[in-house]
């Protein structure tokens, strides 16, 4: 059947408009709505470890302060928005992000591809060097001597895993492995004397030490561990989120922002460690 000249032109407006139609649905699925959320409500949720000083940890008036909250608050002031901390300890640190009770997580959470199953990593906003914590009385001076001892960590977290990698390869008869259900239950664990050592991050066991609070606590050396690469994470559908939150992350670098929170919460003995591995461009 031969269309006729009108009838055509009507055929290919009704296509075109579908088009249309179509692509705006698309464009509509790819947005993300937890950045509209944060501008639109003018609050950033960011899920936080508070017993994981000084990145996170609580104030003598129980207001939470650290690395990661102060971070929070920058990328929150560049939104405009109010950051709003809620407390996330170690093992729930991914369950909260995918079940949408935070907007982000900044919880020197360690960069793993098997977390990256899970969350979206932007690039590292913060470089750890683990360290061997102990008690005064379990005789150990050095890594090596927590072969055969009574060592731990806590569920999930990448130095409890790396640790435990180690102690399996150790493969020693004496030796055993307690797994802690948060930062809290380790650090008494061992002031307790209930275990002999853990793998942690310098800046969390210099503050330990240096906190008062558990006067037998020792740091004895470098654990054989790379440089521990932490990201912040966000829902692997917020991907204009995970562009942003990546540039505010080299925006900090680039103008002496992370500088200035490193020396902060860290201290001034050591200059700020590089944020990328030798021939790695995130």
């Amino acid at each position: 059947m031969k269309m006729s000249r009108q009838t055509y032109q009507a055929f290919i407006a009704a296509a075109a408009a579908s088009l249309g139609l179509a692509a705006a649905g698309a464009a509509h699925a790819q947005s993300t709505p937890t950045m509209e959320r944060i501008i639109n409500t003018k609050t950033l949720r960011c899920g936080v470890q508070l017993d994981y000083p000084p990145s996170g940890f609580r104030t003598p008036r129980n207001e939470p302060e650290g690395y990661d909250v102060a971070y929070c608050k920058d990328m929150a002031k560049a939104l405009g928005a109010t950051a709003q901390i809620v407390e996330t300890p170690s093992a729930e640190r991914i369950p909260a992000l995918v079940s949408n009770r935070i907007d982000m997580l900044i919880a020197s959470t360690s960069i793993t591809p098997q977390r990256a199953v899970s969350v979206a990593f932007t690039i590292p906003y913060l470089s750890l060097t683990n360290v061997t914590l102990t008690h005064k009385d379990a005789g150990v001076n050095k890594f090596d001597d927590l072969k055969g001892r009574t060592i731990g960590g806590v569920t999930g977290s990448t130095t409890a895993l790396e640790l435990k990698a180690i102690f399996d390869k150790w493969n020693d008869p004496k030796g055993k492995f307690i797994s802690y259900g948060s930062e809290s239950e380790a650090y008494l664990a061992l002031s307790q004397r209930k275990i002999d050592g853990v793998m942690i991050g310098v800046g969390a066991a210099s503050a330990l030490v240096k906190s008062g609070q558990f006067p037998t606590l020792v740091i004895k050396g470098n654990a054989p561990s790379p440089a521990d690469m932490t990201g912040i994470a966000v829902r692997k559908s917020d991907a204009d989120l995970l562009r942003w939150a990546n540039v505010f992350i080299w925006n900090q670098v680039r103008t002496g922002r992370y500088q200035e929170l490193f020396h902060t919460y860290f201290g001034n003995d050591t200059a700020p460690p590089t944020l990328a591995f030798p021939g790695v461009n995130y």
